[in-house]
């Protein structure tokens, strides 16, 4: 019986080969792939990152090849290897397709069992080639070839099954091709500029990628020169070195010497000493990390090495580090466009400049102690922390395994046209993001296609790296505080605990390790929990202004919520709720009293379905809830209780809110407005019930909001300024009637004014008719009599903020009617009341402030402050208010509105004291915030400015950014005063 013939595999289709576009049959015709002899090829072909592009070139180089066509099909048809190699490349890369379509004959250099050259070897082939050759383009074309061999031996697994090429081995080939590349630069520039006299001694140190030997395909390759004689012509060879290298390989950039681009461009090694050792910042010193002796002088390289290695290693020490290193993390962090952060690779979140950050800034804090932890790459450097102890094994690999994908992708998207990008393909580019997935190894695994195995890997790394960059500073720490660490592992001494605590942010490193001793040595689920959340936790915390309050904070609020299992459950559960927690706790000293109090205001840190929940509770709504609640009981004391209970949680909600960001200074004013006008209700309602005889009481009663409180715009540390009218009814005797009305407000004072741990609630009647000396309580026709015969500037002044907040409405409204005759009257105030109203304001300026204060950053009484805003606009209600209807507002910033919408003032200065008053107030509520009482004074450059400057809603927590923002507006708006108010 025959044998059956062997069965050839058949041709496959267009449509199965992964060829999409129309032209490729008649391509595949072109280069004579239409047989069944080229089967295996057209396969290998399919599996290219983008088959169509590959074929369009590969019948480009068909064209340039001519006569050698057919030697290259015979090749590809024998050579595995060579189809995986440059169907990899031509799939993966435009840019290197083109430089084979120039340079044909180059893919001789793909065939064949390949290998790549050592650093000596390259060295020696450029340096040749630079020393008989002085045409920039022979040697753009050597170092193509490299790249091209370098990335076909990388891209070549997406094809064939070729070994997959180390990570690491990429970049220290790229770093060592760099360093050929510049040597031969380097002959070059000493050829052009010194022609027949001896070149200087001059040494190139790489830094950045290159000199840690982790250089990506496309990047600058940053230097320092360092020089023997820093004369002109060291310099000219460093600039023609400079040039020559970037028109024939790369840019090389030497913005990291001293004093950067505005820096001389080369320096002895003495130089470079005296300037870091007097004058370099903490970012200097942490790219020094990186510094390598690349080409040029080998000695004077090593010295120079020799000479600042031990500056860096002591770094840590400075005594800016921590906020210099704060610093640096907040400025990748603003690199970023909101819109493109889930996109870029490097800088966006969880990317690759946070584990970069993460890991030198580990080296920094560390390496005085621990010499293996002197190495240069992340990767290198990540293994050495991890088995010094400095960063869990485990945690080590994972992120090193992260890093080496985030890099592959990198590489990838640098390949396709040489050009420096990280950035992903936009979200709805499905084919690009397909293409990156196949050039980046990215099979199907059953459940996705290549393109969804990607956006999987993605979703898992970005996470991974942003939880483990957590992790990386703060497990270790909690290990060395638990007792309980895995055995015969290395682990953080607290000395090496101590030092990580410091650079992070904390002033006080042995009381915090005491806390998370104490937080993580519960026994049970709670110490667990603890366990896991608190490296998140802690990393959040030391973005904050003050950690180690934060810390404190924290503490005491598990402490006292130990038996409240939906406390840890929150923080675990909702992402948002516990950032949110950590940065109030950590700017905030009046917060975490009230939370203490009222920790059911946690869960509104959450976000609900609108937005979040500390949002959703209108301040007239619990204004309204706030009265009725202190209604259903009869017992003043428990009324008021009640009161203030209601009173806590909108204060946590809204200070909250404020710190978080969440709302303006305009709304924060209203809301403690509307809060402090329900309490004198409450309380008014309370012990007028109290009071009441069974004939009914002997009066009505009307509290008048003064000052901030009938201008809507409390601040937290205000008082409420208030005065009492009565007037009789059912017939009573007028003295009986105001006899009763004051006790009623008597009682009120003194309900409220109760010591208590809450912020207090004084309420004061200084602005009456006579102030302290005038009686509590006046009746309508004793008001207007008074003012119609007796008032004093001051008083007439006064009235302007006066507005009704609690009480009888209808006796409220008639005193509002009564009191317009007297600070809006008929020909308006007189010349004199003006004059006087000047000089008390000029006496103000000289005696108020207190003792020891700062003109320039006292926010009620300091130059351009609150009180030169308000005067400067009541002067003006009080000259033109009787003309100017408009201007017939308790508000300030809505009379400020009037006053330009009239033209009395310029609107360029209306809108300068506009920002004063803002500005000021906002700095005003930030203080109270951070300190947790009231006070007016801004503090001086630190810790405690820094917070403010958080608290006050400044975009970072550069206290002296905010300080000098702050009297720039102060100083304008002082000038505008002087000018307006002393007309």
């Amino acid at each position: 019986m025959a044998k059956p013939a062997t069965q050839r595999p058949t041709l496959p289709s267009v449509g199965r080969l992964g060829l999409v576009e129309p032209p490729a049959r008649a391509d595949l015709d072109r280069l004579g792939w239409t047989t069944d002899d080229y089967v295996e090829l057209l396969w290998s072909l399919s599996r290219a990152p983008d088959a169509d592009t590959a074929l369009r070139t590969m019948v480009r180089l068909a064209d340039a090849l001519d006569d050698g066509w057919d030697e290259l099909n015979r090749a590809l048809v024998k050579d595995r290897g060579l189809r995986g190699r440059l169907f990899g490349v031509l799939g993966s890369s435009l840019a290197l397709g083109d430089h084979l379509v120039a340079q044909p004959t180059s893919w001789h250099l793909l065939s064949g069992q390949i290998t790549l050259p050592s650093a000596t070897e390259l060295r020696r082939i450029f340096t040749e080639m630079a020393e008989n050759t002085s045409e920039t383009n022979d040697l753009r074309v050597l170092y193509r070839d490299r790249i091209l061999v370098l990335a076909a031996l990388d891209l070549a697994p997406t094809v064939e099954n070729e070994p997959v090429l180390p990570f690491p081995t990429v970049g220290e080939h790229l770093a060592d091709l760099a360093d050929a590349a510049l040597a031969a630069a380097l002959v070059v520039a000493n050829r052009t500029v010194c022609k027949d006299e001896t070149p200087p001694r001059l040494a190139v140190i790489a830094m950045g990628k290159c000199g840690a030997r982790e250089l990506n395909y496309v990047s600058d390759v940053d230097v320092i020169f360092v020089c023997e004689k820093a004369d002109a012509m060291t310099a000219r060879v460093a600039g023609e070195m400079m040039r020559f290298a970037g028109e024939a390989f790369f840019e090389v950039d030497a913005g990291l010497r001293p004093e950067g681009k505005s820096g001389e461009l080369v320096r002895t090694l003495e130089s470079h000493v005296a300037y870091y050792e007097r004058w370099a910042k903490t970012w200097e010193f942490q790219a020094l990390l990186k510094a390598r002796p690349a080409v040029g002088d080998a000695e004077l390289g090593q010295q120079y090495v020799t000479a600042l290695m031990p500056m860096v290693w002591a770094a840590c020490e400075r005594e800016d580090f921590v906020s210099e290193v704060q610093k640096m993390r907040r400025r990748v962090e603003q690199l970023v466009p909101a819109g493109v952060r889930s996109r870029e690779i490097k800088l966006g979140t969880g990317g690759l400049r946070d584990v970069e950050f993460a890991v030198q800034l580990l080296q920094l804090v560390h390496g005085r102690n621990d010499e293996s932890l002197h190495v240069a790459s992340t990767v290198d450097a990540l293994a050495a922390l991890g088995a010094g102890g400095y960063v869990g094994r485990d945690d080590a690999a994972n992120l090193t395994a992260s890093y080496e994908f985030l890099r592959l992708l990198e590489h990838r998207l640098q390949l396709q046209r040489l050009k420096r990008t990280h950035m992903l393909p936009e979200a709805g580019d499905e084919e690009a993001m397909r293409w990156l997935a196949r050039a980046a190894h990215m099979r199907p695994d059953g459940q996705h296609d290549s393109l969804g195995v990607l956006r999987e890997e993605l979703k898992r790394q970005s996470l991974r790296v942003s939880r483990l960059h957590a992790k990386l500073f703060y497990q270790p720490l909690l290990e060395s505080v638990e007792g309980n660490a895995v055995e015969l592992l290395p682990s953080m001494s607290p000395e090496a605990a101590e030092r990580q605590l410091a650079a992070l942010g904390y002033e006080g490193p042995q009381s915090a390790l005491t806390h998370l001793a104490a937080l993580t040595g519960s026994s049970g689920r709670r110490g667990r929990v603890q366990q896991v959340l608190l490296p998140t936790l802690l990393d959040w915390l030391s973005d904050a202004p003050d950690p180690d309050a934060g810390l404190l904070a924290y503490r005491r609020l598990s402490d006292e919520m130990a038996e409240q299992r939906w406390f840890l459950a929150s923080l675990r559960d909702e992402g948002a709720v516990a950032k949110r927690l950590m940065h109030v706790l950590g700017t905030s000293a009046f917060v975490p009293e009230l939370l203490m109090r009222a920790p059911e205001v946690i869960r509104q840190y959450a976000d609900g379905p609108s937005g979040p929940k500390l949002l959703e509770v209108e301040p007239e709504s619990l204004a309204h809830a706030l009265v009725a609640s202190v209604s259903r009981h009869t017992d003043p004391l428990r009324a008021i209780a009640a009161a203030r209970t209601l009173r806590r949680q909108e204060l946590a909600r809204l200070a909250s809110a404020d710190l978080l960001g969440m709302l303006e200074v305009t709304e924060v004013c209203r809301a403690l407005t509307s809060v402090w006008v329900a309490v004198l209700q409450a309380a008014l309602d309370v012990v007028t019930r109290a009071n009441t005889p069974k004939d009914g009481p002997p009066a009505k009663i009307a509290v008048i909001g003064m000052g901030r409180l009938g201008g809507g715009e409390l601040s937290y540390g205000s008082d409420a300024d208030v005065m009492f009218v009565c007037e009789p009814v059912g017939g009573a005797e007028e003295s009986v009637a105001v006899k009763w009305s004051v006790t009623i407000a008597e009682q009120v004072r003194a309900l409220l004014g109760t010591p208590s741990a809450d912020p207090p609630l004084e309420v004061d009647t200084n602005l009456r008719p006579e102030g302290r000396s005038g009686p509590l309580v006046r009746t309508l026709a004793s008001y207007e009599a008074y003012y119609s015969r007796f008032a004093q500037t001051w008083e007439v002044q006064a009235l302007l903020r006066a507005h009704r907040v609690a009480g009888d409405e209808d006796l409220g409204y008639r005193f509002l009617l009564m009191a317009d005759k007297t600070r809006y009257p008929p020909g308006g105030v007189s010349t004199e009341a003006v004059q006087e109203i000047r000089r008390v304001k000029a006496r103000i300026d000289a005696e108020r402030l207190p003792r020891g204060a700062d003109p320039n950053t006292h926010t009620k009484l300091g130059r351009g402050g609150l009180a030169d805003v308000e005067w400067t606009v009541q002067l003006l209600q009080l000259r033109y208010g009787h003309e100017i209807e408009a201007l017939h507002s308790t508000s300030t910033l809505d009379t400020l509105n009037a006053i330009g919408a009239a033209e009395l003032i310029a609107e360029g200065d209306v809108d300068v004291l506009r920002q004063a008053w803002l500005t000021a107030t906002k700095a005003r509520n930030a203080l109270v915030l951070v300190r947790g009482k009231p006070t007016d004074q801004l503090p001086g450059p630190g810790r405690q400015l820094n917070a403010v400057a958080v608290a006050a809603g400044w975009d970072n927590s550069d206290g002296s950014e905010f300080l000098d923002n702050y009297l720039r507006v102060t100083r304008r708006a002082k000038s505008v005063v002087r000018r307006v108010f002393g007309e």
